[in-house]
């Protein structure tokens, strides 16, 4: 991998530390240096520590599973810590952290309180009348605006004193099972979390359906009230904030230490040693690539982020392909069989929009694609092999496996049955026809968005008519050969 120069002016906005410069970071001797400082960093921090990850570096395959996860759950927030260091962005991370710390009091009083007070299902709850003159008790009670987090927060504190809590507990159970199980309570609210609760799955409906009459013939169409109209090609399901993300963090039962994390490592049939199947014949062998799906979720609930995207990207390093309505291999697979499986795509595309959107959070998760830690086997691309490949597709399959063979060293060309839009060389650092020239480091991950709903029109003529060409939309990927 070579040095590119990129314009000057524009590295010196990204100051780096440790005596580090933007081209360092797309370099093999400037990764080769950015992790010696990183062990450095990481022995005075934590001896001990450092001294595992040096011995496992050195023969991965000594390594049970378990202890692999707990060294890496260990080793995750120094990454995040050092990586904040490293792009100046330490206030930020420590501010995403407060931010999914402050939402901590929704999924204690999920689990402590409203799941055990409206679990029976098929309890008479109070009328929407009776709900509302609730809700305007426990608002003076409160001392605050009603909502989610307010009752999250107040029941907390009640119930560590339940006894001398207990009317103002017995309003906040009858507002729970009103909120959970009356058809006004959950459309009032579906899109929060703490009174949403998992539901039993039957395999034969798992879609929704209602019976109309069309044109005099009974037919089946999915719910009104759940349709989303499209037009043009803007995206219907932008997926869910940070607490609903969070949540699936904390429905997990992060199972690794005990060898059940089927997500990832497939749901086995013990007696016959094989996957088992779906009711419809789908073998359940969990994610394909084997993401650390539960040490993800575990770092993700605690608050540590770039630590979680970390942790993906030692299996899965271009997660951005994967995800919220890409993938979902892993939930078919879930511990979770009888009742909704932990929805581990939006944790992951919520996980990964919240780094990107950090300043130069586009060069943080690109830098993890190509130095990444907590990857054993190959923390660091590979020195040029002599090989060059050619890759005849480039859907998921294809370009994972060049990112893949371009870490460990090899030269790739890559050929596609469709057009492939060539990206800016100011991103990219890569002219059409293969140059390289200097290209800028990305602080704000929006300027590399395009809207799906504005397709650009190419104009193409010839000596009859004028045919519109529509060039397909993308989010950039700046794709560095190594």
């Amino acid at each position: 991998m070579s040095k590119i120069n990129p314009d000057h002016n524009d590295a010196n906005k990204l100051a780096l530390k440790y005596a580090l410069v933007f081209t360092d970071l797309y370099c093999y001797e400037g990764l080769l240096q950015l992790d010696r400082i990183f062990t450095d960093s990481l022995a005075s921090a934590d001896a001990s520590l450092c001294q595992r990850l040096i011995a496992a570096r050195a023969n991965p395959a000594a390594l049970d599973k378990n202890r692999e996860s707990e060294l890496l759950i260990e080793l995750a927030p120094h990454v995040e810590t050092f990586i904040g260091e490293l792009f100046g962005i330490d206030e930020h991370l420590y501010a995403l952290s407060a931010r999914a710390a402050a939402l901590n009091p929704l999924y204690s009083c999920k689990k402590k309180f409203v799941q055990r007070v409206a679990k029976k299902v098929g309890v008479q709850t109070i009328s929407d009348e009776a709900a509302q003159s609730v809700v305007d008790r426990l608002t003076t009670m409160f001392g605050e605006p009603f909502s989610e987090m307010a009752f999250a927060r107040h029941v907390m504190d009640w119930l560590a004193d339940s006894q001398v809590h207990a009317e103002m507990l017995a309003l906040a159970a009858d507002f729970a099972e009103w909120a959970v199980h009356s058809q006004s309570g959950r459309q009032q609210y579906a899109g929060g979390v703490l009174f949403h609760l998992p539901v039993p799955v039957d395999p034969m409906q798992l879609v929704p359906l209602e019976r109309v009459q069309v044109s005099g013939a009974e037919a089946l169409q999915g719910p009104r009230a759940s349709l989303r109209h499209r037009e043009g090609f803007k995206l219907t399901d932008g997926g869910c904030d940070l607490s609903g993300a969070l949540e699936q963090a904390h429905y997990c039962v992060w199972c690794h230490h005990q060898g059940r994390d089927s997500c990832s490592i497939g749901l086995k049939d013990k007696e016959q040693a094989q996957f088992k199947q779906t009711g419809f014949g789908v073998q359940q062998a969990g994610c394909p690539l084997e993401e650390k799906i539960s040490e993800l979720n575990l770092l993700a609930a605690d608050g540590h982020l770039l630590g979680a995207l970390a942790v993906a990207c030692v299996n899965n390093p271009l997660l951005a392909a994967t995800g919220h309505r890409i993938c979902n291999d892993c939930m078919k697979a879930c511990i979770y069989q009888k009742q909704q499986a932990v929805n581990i795509p939006e944790v992951e595309s919520r996980i990964l929009k919240e780094v990107l959107h950090l300043p130069w959070g586009f060069e943080v998760y690109s830098l993890l694609t190509r130095w990444n830690p907590l990857n054993l086997v190959r923390p660091l691309p590979q020195q040029p092999s002599g090989y060059k490949v050619l890759i005849a597709g480039l859907g998921p399959a294809g370009f994972t496996l060049a990112h893949q063979l371009m870490q460990g060293g090899h030269s790739i060309i890559a050929v596609d049955g469709l057009k492939i839009e060539p990206l800016a060389p100011e991103i990219s650092g890569v002219m059409a026809k293969g140059q390289r020239v200097q290209f800028r480091p990305i602080r704000d991950i929006n300027v590399l968005y395009e809207s799906l709903d504005e397709p650009a029109i190419a104009e193409k003529k010839n000596s009859r008519t004028q045919i519109p060409s529509l060039s397909p939309n993308h989010l950039k990927c700046k794709l560095i050969s190594l």
